[in-house]
This record gives C-alpha cells, sequence and structure tokens, in this order.
C-alpha cells in the first residue's frame, strides 16, 4: 500500500518501518516540527512536510498517529476526499473520524514503545476497526502482512483495552519506582529488585494473574502488613496506597 504517515514519534516511526519492511511504501510523512519530520522521512526515505494542506493525496491510506487531543485538529485542517483515514489511539473512539471522512477506521497497534528500541511487530496485537466490511478487509490485510495477532474490536471494547492497559504497565511501571525510591532511602540498588520483576511477569505467561499472586495480602498476614505500614510512616500518600493495595488483594482471595 502506499501510505502517508501523520506523525513522527515512536509508534509512528515504529510503525513505518514495519510497514516498510514488510514491502508497503510510505509516500510522505508529517509533522508538527522539521526536525521530527525530517528525522523521520530519512529512516523511511521518503519526502516530509509540516504543512497538513501539503500532504500527498496519492496515496491508498493515512495513518494518524498523533496524541489523542491533537487528533481533532488534525483531521479538521485538509480535506481527505474518498482515501480510507485511520487514527492509532487506544481511548478515542473510530467516530472521532466520521465528520471528516468518507472511508475510515482504527489501526491500534497494541504495544509500548521506547525511542531507539525496535520493536518486532510479528507478535504485537493489532487491534482494527472499520466504518464498512471493505473498509474492514483492508486493515486485515495491511495488519497481517505485519502481525500474526490481529485482533477486531469496536471503541467500546478497544478503550477498555486501553484503561486495562494503564493498571497493567503504566501503573505498574510507577511502583517499580516507588520501589526504586524506597531501596534509594536505605542506600540499597533498584538492582536487587529485577529478578523477581522478571520472574514475577514470566509467571502470568502460563497462568492467571489472580492464581499467581503471592505477598502477605494474600496470605492476609496482618503481622507483616502492620509492619510495612509503620516502615511507611514518614510517607502517608504510599501508607494509604499500601494499604488500598492490600485491602483489594486480601478481598480477592477471601
Amino acid at each position: 500500500m502506499r501510505i502517508c504517515l501523520i506523525g513522527a514519534g515512536n509508534l509512528a516511526t515504529q510503525l513505518g518501518l514495519a510497514l516498510l519492511e514488510k514491502g508497503h511504501q510510505v509516500v510522505q510523512v508529517w509533522s508538527r516540527t522539521q526536525k521530527s519530520a525530517a528525522e523521520l522521512a530519512f529512516k523511511l526515505r521518503c519526502p516530509f512536510t509540516t504543512e497538513l494542506p501539503l500532504i500527498s493525496s496519492e496515496n491508498d491510506l493515512y495513518i494518524i498517529a498523533v496524541s489523542d487531543t491533537a487528533i481533532g485538529s488534525v483531521l479538521s485542517q485538509r480535506t481527505w476526499d474518498d482515501t480510507m483515514v485511520v487514527h492509532t489511539a487506544g481511548s478515542t473512539p473510530m467516530s472521532i473520524l466520521a465528520p471528516y471522512c468518507k472511508n475510515f477506521g482504527v489501526f491500534y497497534p497494541f504495544q509500548t514503545f521506547t525511542i531507539g528500541k525496535r520493536v518486532e511487530f510479528e507478535h504485537v496485537p493489532v487491534c482494527i476497526e472499520a466504518n464498512t466490511s471493505q473498509n474492514l478487509d483492508v486493515l486485515k490485510k495491511l495488519a497481517h502482512s505485519i502481525s500474526q495477532n490481529v485482533k477486531l474490536f469496536d471503541s467500546t471494547q478497544r478503550q477498555q483495552i486501553h484503561l486495562a492497559a494503564v493498571f497493567a504497565c503504566n501503573f505498574v511501571n510507577h511502583l517499580y519506582a516507588i520501589g526504586e525510591e524506597l531501596l534509594q532511602e536505605k542506600g540499597i540498588g533498584f538492582e536487587i529488585l529485577k529478578p523477581l520483576i522478571l520472574e514475577t511477569a514470566a509467571k502470568i505467561v502460563d497462568q492467571s494473574p489472580v492464581n499467581s499472586q503471592t505477598g502477605p495480602a494474600v496470605r492476609n498476614d496482618k503481622t507483616v502488613i502492620d509492619k510495612h505500614l509503620a516502615l511507611l510512616a514518614h510517607h502517608p500518600d504510599l501508607k494509604n496506597l499500601y494499604r488500598q493495595i492490600s485491602e483489594r488483594i486480601i478481598q480477592t482471595h477471601k
């Protein structure tokens, strides 16, 4: 397919490289800043622009890979004719595209992306949705060209997936940061936690997180819980957080 990438962030970069590798042609890259547009265009061997009205019309697909809050602004700045337009957002419904486009959908790679770290798309879930069956067939074919894990979800399901991801990924990562902070208070390096974190993550590959739960709360060990709460006397916010999460675990495993 001939594809125009609108956006030049982590997701757009990783997706563009994956599409190029599978034989698709990225015709053009747009970004608000010339630096980011030029950098991605160089990687994808294509021209770039920072002016939305100057985006090429010789495309089979426009992929809007910008922040959720910027999607509406991008859509309103040009006409899209009959060419298919998709966004890549987890929490934004497909309906945001309806006032601006005749053919539209969602192409949502469900993964966290990091600058400089190449993602192997083969096993990345790609969640798709489209306004017609014909457009859905086009997105299926495109998704299957880069991934073996293609899922059909509507906007409500996709929003729930994104919510679950915030708990399972973003919040968990912040808990790592809290663990690091508590260790640093006693001059201990974060390295001590890494084998434990990796083993915990490995467990849920083969079993439910509920079944793999360990720790004092799952045992309702009030003696250990009270000791931990005492250690958090100078961190009232963390003390409250510890108590809330522990109570949630206790109730889950009653």
